[in-house]
């Protein structure tokens, strides 16, 4: 890239703490931009500085409300008419990503509509987060590059030095998820067994694995009401388990979800900072992915790898 050419790093409204921690890291400040709406609530975007030739990383979480996304996908198109060389998406949460399949008649595959209509506004690559769904990759017809929390907080556990550890999923979807935490930690799996009455509702049926006398990490890649947390959580304190602590990347914590979590066995629930927090409690932990993408975006400018920084790293020792 010219050196005349530096890349433009801008973020839309919906994460903004998080973008400027990233731009910090990369060593850049953020680009300018005019993000308002009209009277009527119609989103209107402009870039106030020149992108002609440039690669432009548009930083983006599209949790609710769907402004988010019709933000991010104006500002992708504005980018594209802006003769920008290349666009990448850089979505640190990835909305709708929970309706990925057609699992009942007549609803639709939401995951893969979002990605067809940031395929169509114009991105040349998407840069995400624990896609709730990996094969979500496959919706898109141009480069993913997905990154892991896992990388920042086993590194925060690790430190803890928990004795007795064993990495809890919380159902049988998060079990992929558990069982790189479970590597990564040197420690044994176990699997809430769970159905599911209603959509965000959650019943506890069975406890697969040993977890009496031990301390228990849950993991899981979003937490929306906590039901399904603070079930497990209940459920392993009935079953022996002594410390209760959790780790999502995701803190949506829609509704009853902080109340859930204070009247549970739970101890601690460490998030990352994809999604700001509602509020702030004392049972709820931040730790924060910036320099994360900070690195993969720099690698990505420099045609650099990026399966890399998820190597396996040794066990912290004292």
């Amino acid at each position: 890239m010219a050196a005349d050419q530096p890349i433009g790093l801008f973020a839309g409204s919906s994460n903004l703490p998080l973008a400027e921690r990233i731009a910090d890291f990369f060593g850049q400040k953020l680009g300018k931009l005019t993000l308002k709406s009209f009277a009527d609530g119609e989103l209107y975007c402009r870039y106030e500085e020149n992108i002609r030739g440039r690669d432009v990383f548009i930083i983006q979480s599209t949790y609710p409300s769907a402004d988010h996304w019709m933000q991010l996908l104006l500002l992708i198109d504005a980018a594209k008419r802006a003769s920008a060389k290349q666009i990448t998406a850089v979505v640190p949460y990835f909305g709708y990503a929970r309706q990925e399949r057609k699992d009942q008649p007549r609803v639709s595959i939401a995951a893969k509509l979002v990605a067809d209509l940031l395929g169509t506004a114009g991105i040349d690559r998407l840069l995400t987060m624990d896609l709730h769904a990996s094969q979500i990759q496959g919706f898109f017809d141009v480069p993913v590059d997905h990154l892991y929390a896992s990388v920042v907080f086993t590194d925060y556990f690790r430190r803890m030095q928990l004795e007795n550890l064993v990495v809890v999923a919380p159902d049988v979807g998060a079990i992929k998820m558990a069982r790189a935490y479970a590597s990564r930690l040197h420690t044994d799996l176990a699997v809430i067994d769970k159905r599911r009455p209603s959509q965000n509702q959650a019943e506890v049926v069975n406890i697969i694995g040993d977890v009496s006398g031990r301390n228990v990490l849950l993991i899981d890649d979003l937490i929306d009401t906590a039901g399904t947390l603070t079930n497990a959580a209940n459920a392993l304190r009935r079953a022996g388990a002594q410390r209760i602590l959790a780790a999502c990347t995701h803190p949506l914590l829609s509704g009853p979800a902080y109340e859930r979590i204070h009247a549970s066995a739970l101890e601690s629930l460490m998030v990352s900072d994809t999604i700001p927090l509602k509020q702030e409690s004392d049972r709820v932990q931040v730790v924060s992915v910036a320099e994360l993408f900070a690195d993969a975006i720099r690698r990505i400018t420099e045609d650099a790898s990026i399966s890399t920084l998820f190597k396996p790293i040794p066990l912290f020792k004292s």
